[in-house]
C-alpha cells in the first residue's frame, strides 16, 4: 500500500514538473481559433441535421391531417379484407369451402351475438332520395306477391319465345289480364290509397298562435328576432297590446 501512493505522488510531480517545464507550449491563437471553428461547424450541422428532421415531422403530420377521420380504420379494414381473400384462395386451393372453413373458428357465444344483432338490423334507413324511396317501395311490393308457378309455367309454354321477348317481338294481343288480377291490383291500390290518407305530416305553422306577420319570410325573420330580442321585448309587447305604453 505504501508503494503504490508513493508510486503515484511521484507521477503527479512529474506531471506538474512536465507542465512547469520551458518545454511545454500552450496552444496558440490559431490552434484555439480553428477548434472553435471545428465546435462551430459540428453545431451547424447538428442543428441543420434537427431543422431537416423537423421539417419532415411537420411534412408527415400536414399529410396525416389531410386524411379523412377514419383513414385508419380504412386501413385496418383493407388489410382484414385483404387477409380474408388470401384465406380464402388457399382454402380454394386446397378444395374446401371458405365459408365453412370460417364458420369453424367462429364460437357459440359470437355467433349468437351476431345472428341477434342481424335480427335487429334495420333495412329501413329512412328518406335519402326519390330514386331510392321507389326502389325501396318497389322491392316491397315484390316480396308481397305471391306467384302462381303453375299459371307461370303454363303461360310459358303457350307463349314459347314471346315469354321472353326481345326487340323485334310482338307481343301485342298474345296476353289478357284475367279478372281476378285486375281485383288483386284494385284491391292493392285501395290499400295504399287508405294508407296514404293516414299518414300525419308536421304543420309548419301553429294555428293557436299569434299571427303577427305578413307572409312566410317575415314570420321566419320574427322568429329570429325573438329567439335574440325575446327576453328583453316581452314587456314593452306586452304593453302595446295592452295600449299601456308610453
Amino acid at each position: 500500500m505504501e508503494q503504490n501512493s508513493t508510486s503515484s505522488n511521484t507521477s503527479c510531480k512529474q506531471d506538474v514538473v512536465g507542465l512547469r517545464s520551458p518545454y511545454y507550449q500552450l496552444p496558440s491563437a490559431k490552434q484555439r481559433q480553428s477548434e472553435r471553428i471545428k465546435r462551430l461547424r459540428d453545431l451547424h450541422l447538428k442543428r441543420n441535421e434537427a431543422r431537416k428532421l423537423n421539417h419532415q415531422e411537420v411534412i408527415e403530420e400536414d399529410q396525416r391531417n389531410k386524411l379523412p377521420l377514419n383513414w385508419e380504420n380504412k386501413i385496418k379494414w383493407a388489410e382484414v379484407k385483404l387477409e380474408e381473400e388470401l384465406k380464402r384462395q388457399e382454402a380454394v386451393s386446397r378444395g374446401e369451402d371458405y365459408d365453412q372453413v370460417k364458420l369453424l373458428e367462429v364460437g357459440a357465444d359470437d355467433a349468437e351475438k351476431w345472428e341477434r344483432k342481424k335480427k335487429k338490423k334495420n333495412p329501413d334507413k329512412g328518406f335519402s332520395d326519390y330514386e331510392a324511396a321507389t326502389a325501396r317501395k318497389y322491392h316491397r311490393f315484390v316480396k308481397q306477391l305471391k306467384p302462381n308457378m303453375e299459371e307461370y309455367n303454363k303461360k310459358k309454354e303457350e307463349m314459347g319465345e314471346a315469354f321472353y321477348p326481345g326487340r323485334d317481338t310482338i307481343i301485342h294481343g298474345m296476353h289478357k289480364d284475367t279478372k281476378e288480377c285486375v281485383d288483386r291490383m284494385v284491391a292493392d291500390l285501395e290499400k295504399q290509397i287508405d294508407k296514404r290518407s293516414k299518414y300525419s305530416r308536421r304543420r309548419r305553422i301553429d294555428e293557436d298562435a299569434d299571427i303577427d306577420y305578413i307572409n312566410e319570410r317575415n314570420m321566419n325573420f320574427n322568429k329570429k328576432l325573438e329567439r335574440f330580442y325575446g327576453q328583453y321585448t316581452t314587456e314593452i309587447k306586452q304593453n302595446l297590446e295592452r295600449g299601456t305604453a308610453v
